[in-house]
């Protein structure tokens, strides 16, 4: 670093000036750091999501101590604190306040992960594969055909927790065995590529229910990039006008925005097959799922290329054994059985995830609030209720039943998330912020409901525009 008296001195304005990939500056604890073009950054392209902007949260929530070690040769200077006039007192004291609570949990030891549990949830998965394929190779019989399907739908779903817990780096330390971790649960497992997954999802914490700033970038949520099939706003409605010369929307656009409360739970059965499309493409470079994964694919290609692409292959082969009732099995009761388990599987994932985030509130990029209060408002928890016990929630979400605290504190074990929770709670309380639960059921009815709310305002104002339909 420089001198103290040759270091140059930025205002907030002129930090904001520079937000794009191209011309990337972002603060960390008042320092400011020039990362334009750094698509070589260890997490890929997500670091642009916060260019011209302060990252000193969300970095902490996804580092280990000492990572900003790396930033030093990006260091430019040093930003004028009393330049950030849209932080009053007030707030400052609320960013300092979680800022000492992490710490708090970080001595407490809730981010060191128990090898037992997991040993137990790897195990518990494992068996579950092994009901499902023997269940399918002993028995003639449909009925247990399609239980060993759901099974197989339903060990999907649970591999996808646990190469989440993997990926981000909640079992291991050390980021290779996380890693390795993933490539086996979601490449080998699942047919999901590690690197596809990390790109998307990291995106989809720095920034969750952010709006992209236009139909042609991709700096907000990837996870609810879903246009034309579903918008969660009436903005994202909007979006696909651009793309007309005349500024109208497409008749495509206007079919699924209208229907798109009836059209949510049919969309998510189809789930599973695009994630394998794109996992495929992804790990054998052939494209990426977005412009920055493009661009992150042609700079770093893959990081683990041969244990990725042999992963996905072994898992298409293994695959094809099971739904074929490992060669007995036409091809129609084979594709059969593998819809059935496939798209079982994109339900029973996406369901979970879906409400995670979907009906909650969605921001501009520049209207977002600060890191505790986005990723606090922008998700639901998930408790028991309308006969589904805690236990089964517990079982089903995979740690993210307490999707508020799992955002805040991403490299979190799950098993520490109960007691996370509570100081979390108390937090918001003492400083007015609100998080929000629901139970299985009254969270997808508020899914739903919050769709049509969209569909009705979007389709109103072609009312306005021809009174006479």
């Amino acid at each position: 670093c420089k001198k103290a008296a040759d270091t140059q001195k930025y205002t907030w304005e002129e930090v904001k000036k520079h937000s794009t990939a191209e011309d990337a500056w972002v603060v960390y604890q008042n320092k400011v750091y020039d990362v334009s073009d750094w698509y070589e950054h260890p997490g890929g392209a997500v670091i642009f999501t916060h260019a011209g902007d302060d990252m000193t949260d969300i970095f902490a929530a996804f580092h280990a101590a000492g990572s900003h070690a790396a930033l030093r040769r990006f260091y430019i200077g040093e930003l004028i604190e009393s330049s950030v006039t849209h932080k009053d007192e007030r707030q400052r004291a609320f960013e300092g306040g979680y800022r000492v609570l992490r710490s708090k949990l970080i001595q407490m030891g809730m981010f060191k992960s128990s090898k037992l549990f997991y040993a137990y949830k790897c195990s518990f998965n494992m068996s579950m594969w092994a009901f499902a394929c023997l269940a399918m190779y002993f028995s003639s019989s449909s009925l247990v055909h399609v239980i060993s399907a759901l099974t197989m739908g339903l060990f999907w779903q649970q591999c996808g927790w646990l190469a989440h817990d993997f990926l981000h780096h909640q079992v291991f330390k050390q980021r290779k065995y996380g890693d390795l971790g993933g490539i086996f649960w979601g490449n080998l497992m699942q047919g999901y590529s590690m690197q596809w997954w990390k790109n998307k999802h990291n995106g989809h914490h720095a920034v969750p229910n952010l709006h992209n700033t236009s139909v042609h970038t991709t700096d907000g949520d990837p996870d609810i990039d879903t246009m034309p099939l579903l918008a969660w706003s009436l903005k994202q409605a909007r979006s696909f006008r651009e793309l007309h010369a005349d500024g109208k929307d497409g008749k495509l656009v206007k079919f699924f925005i209208k229907w798109q409360a009836f059209t949510y739970f049919p969309i998510l059965l189809l789930a599973r097959i695009s994630w394998l499309n794109e996992s495929a493409k992804t790990a054998f470079g052939i494209a990426g799922s977005s412009k920055n994964a493009q661009i992150e694919l042609e700079r770093k290609g893959i990081m683990y290329p041969k244990l990725e692409r042999s992963g996905i292959i072994l898992h298409h082969i293994w695959v094809l054994a099971y739904c074929s009732g490992f060669g007995r099995f036409g091809v129609a009761y084979t594709t059969g059985l593998f819809f059935l388990s496939t798209c079982s599987c994109g339900l029973f994932l996406a369901l979970v995830f879906g409400l995670g985030h979907n009906g909650m509130a969605v921001y501009d990029a520049e209207t977002r609030p600060d890191f505790w209060k986005l990723q606090v408002t922008t998700t639901r928890n998930i408790i028991g209720g309308h006969g589904f016990p805690q236990w089964f929630v517990d079982w089903l979400c995979g740690g993210l039943q307490y999707q508020v605290d799992h955002h805040l504190f991403p490299m979190m074990p799950r098993h520490n998330l109960a007691k996370c929770h509570k100081l979390v709670e108390s937090f918001c309380k003492e400083w007015g912020v609100k998080y929000h639960e629901a139970d299985l059921v009254d969270g997808t009815r508020e899914v739903l409901q919050h769709l049509a709310s969209v569909s009705d305002d979007f389709m109103a104002e072609f009312i306005e525009e021809f009174p006479a339909m």
